[in-house]
């Protein structure tokens, strides 16, 4: 038209750029051939969100960097689960003498949403490397200002705030001790692993909110139970654990719950090692639903079963029934 300009092309350039620049992939290269050195500088070099994810691709190398995830629709992406290996010493305990909350207590801590972690291992090897107790100085104990840190107290490889929608896929979760994974949102969260690794101490796995695990491996290295769960914030909220397998030292027990909870644990497979003990509660709450306690299917391998965990579905709800698409009632599809 004449005498008249036309955006159009503009408007197709910028949307152009923009979606080109959100299906980007950063690399990370800790020896200096990818975009980036550290996973976190990749991080930070992000726009708050994106309509489309982001993906941050870590190159094969050891990373010694504690993360701080603020960013939201990101995806970290490594070569090599077992040879793209995050990891950072960070004894829970410590880190609380001088912060009031734990933002900063694990290797990978997360405040943002719709995260999603694959082929990555993922340590706080702090119980691992430091054997022996410490005496360190701590701010928040007003009567000492001393505490004495073991190797065996909480030591978190993954750690949410608010966040929701988080996935993981072909990743290893590694601590010595307690609460390795800690995916923790009673309000609305919604938290989907397959094909993972986890190993820790007490209640290593420990999920608060909806949680589905799916082909995952559990192995229990100390403490007094693997798995735990928090559903405090809705009847509906559950764990759901599927064809997963249950192993750890001689007497390892499966879990407990000290909250309201909700387990389901389908075709799951135990090991010899684990102890004659059903999912337990610990009686320090009110627990106002009750027990609810699930099993279909699974079985012990190299011994007998023991009968607490024989088929016991509510009434109605066939093991068929039992989907991703069930357990977040179609508000998610991961």
């Amino acid at each position: 038209m004449t005498g008249k300009r036309s955006y159009f092309p503009l408007i197709a350039t910028f949307i152009f750029f923009t979606v080109a620049q959100s299906q980007q992939k950063i690399e990370v290269d800790a020896g200096g051939h990818g975009d980036f050195k550290t996973v976190q500088e990749a991080l930070n070099s992000l726009t708050d969100s994106s309509d489309l994810a982001r993906t941050i691709f870590i190159r094969n190398g050891i990373y010694k960097e504690k993360l701080f995830i603020i960013k939201h629709n990101v995806i970290l992406e490594g070569e090599d689960r077992d040879k793209t290996i995050i990891t950072y010493d960070i004894a829970r305990d410590e880190w609380r003498c001088d912060h009031p909350d734990d933002w900063g207590v694990a290797t990978v801590n997360t405040n943002s949403n719709d995260i999603t972690l694959k082929n990555l291992t993922i340590a706080n090897d702090y119980g691992f490397n430091v054997k022996e107790s410490r005496v360190v100085n701590c701010k928040a104990d007003t009567v000492t200002g001393k505490k004495t840190i073991s190797n065996g107290g909480h030591q978190m490889a993954l750690r949410t705030m608010r966040t929701t929608r988080l996935k993981a896929v072909n990743c290893r979760f590694r601590a010595f001790a307690g609460d390795t994974v800690s995916p923790w949102n009673t309000a609305d969260g919604m938290f989907y692993f397959k094909d993972c690794m986890m190993e820790g101490g007490v209640d290593f796995y420990c999920p608060r909110g909806w949680a589905w695990a799916e082909n995952c491996t559990f192995y229990a290295n100390t403490g007094p139970a693997s798995i735990w769960h928090d559903g405090s914030g809705d009847p509906d909220q559950k764990t759901v654990l599927k064809n997963c397998v249950f192993d750890g030292y001689k007497g390892f027990k499966l879990g407990r719950y000290h909250r309201e909870a909700q387990f389901f644990l389908i075709d799951c497979r135990f090991s010899k090692n684990m102890a004659d003990t059903a999912i337990y509660r610990v009686p320090v709450n009110e627990i106002k639903w009750g027990e609810r306690i699930y099993y279909y299917n699974c079985s012990r391998e190299k011994g007998k079963d023991f009968r607490w965990y024989s088929n016991n579905l509510p009434p109605g709800l066939n093991a068929n029934d039992i989907t991703v698409s069930w357990l977040f009632g179609n508000r998610w599809k991961p």
